[in-house]
C-alpha cells in the first residue's frame, strides 16, 4: 500500500515517515518558522506531533500530511486537514493548515497544497465549509488563505485559548471558505 494520499503538479501529501522526524524537528526549532506560535518545539514535541498525526491519518484517512516536493523528494513541511483541538467561536468546523520550512517559503507550495486539501475536503469528505486561523500578526499565512479563496470573517477575531493572553500572538484571525 502506498503512503501517498494527495498529489498536485509539484507536490505529494503523504503519510509521515521515520525520515521526516529530523527535518520536522529542525523546522520546529527554527525561531522564524515558529514566530507565530507560542515557541519553538523540542525533538520530543516534534516527534509527538508526528506520532499523533500519523495515527490520525491511519485511522481517518486524512490529517496534517507530510509535504514532499515531487521532483526532488525533499521534505517541505506539512499541510492538511483536521478538527481544531480547542473550543472556539467557529466549532464545529474542519481546519486547513500548513507549516513549511523557511527555505520553501515564497514558492507557492503552501497555496498549492492547501488548495488540494480543499478539493479533497469537498470531494472525499463531503465538507461544505473549511476554516483556517492564524495569529493576527501572521500576514504570510493570511495571504495564503486569501490566495486559496478564503475570506476573513468579519468579527471573527478571537483569543486563542492555548496561548497566554498576554502574548503578542494570542489574538487570532479567522478565515473560511464555502466549498
Amino acid at each position: 500500500m502506498t503512503d501517498v494520499l494527495l498529489t498536485t503538479e509539484r507536490l505529494i501529501l503523504r503519510q509521515w515517515r521515520e525520515e521526516d522526524r529530523a527535518p520536522w524537528a529542525a523546522m520546529n526549532a527554527d525561531p522564524e518558522v515558529m514566530r507565530h506560535f507560542p515557541g519553538t518545539q523540542s525533538r520530543a514535541e516534534s516527534d509527538d506531533f508526528i506520532d499523533r498525526r500519523a495515527a490520525e491519518i491511519a485511522s481517518e484517512g486524512y490529517g496534517f500530511f507530510a509535504l514532499e516536493e515531487k521532483s526532488s523528494g525533499e521534505f517541505l513541511g506539512m499541510t492538511g486537514l483536521t478538527w481544531p483541538g480547542f473550543e472556539g467561536p467557529f466549532k464545529p468546523a474542519m481546519e486547513v493548515g500548513w507549516r513549511l520550512a523557511r527555505a520553501h517559503w515564497g514558492k507557492g507550495f503552501a497555496s498549492e497544497a492547501a488548495s488540494a486539501c480543499l478539493i479533497f475536503a469537498k470531494e472525499a469528505l463531503s465538507q461544505q465549509e473549511i476554516i483556517s486561523f492564524t495569529a493576527a500578526s501572521n500576514t504570510r499565512s493570511m495571504a495564503v488563505m486569501e490566495r486559496i479563496g478564503m475570506t476573513r470573517v468579519e468579527d471573527g477575531n478571537f483569543m486563542h485559548p492555548k496561548v497566554d493572553p498576554a502574548s503578542p500572538i494570542a489574538l487570532h484571525v479567522l478565515y473560511r471558505i464555502n466549498l
